[in-house]
């Protein structure tokens, strides 16, 4: 009988986001009781397209 031969799979190539570098974007924020400016700081935040994988999924 003769020894069963597996085939290994390439991986799939992972494609980094077009949003994001890393999974994390910055984002602006409103301050204030009741007018609402925008503050001159950023935080960051979970990339939405990747949600901060950092790579695009394959669908």
């Amino acid at each position: 009988m003769a020894a069963r031969k597996t085939t290994s799979r390439k991986p799939a190539k992972t494609q980094s986001c077009p949003d994001c570098q890393d999974g994390q974007v910055l984002e602006s924020f409103k301050v204030g009781a009741r007018r609402k400016r925008v503050s001159n700081d950023r935080q960051e935040a979970l990339c939405l397209t990747c949600w901060g994988t950092g790579t695009v999924a394959e669908s």
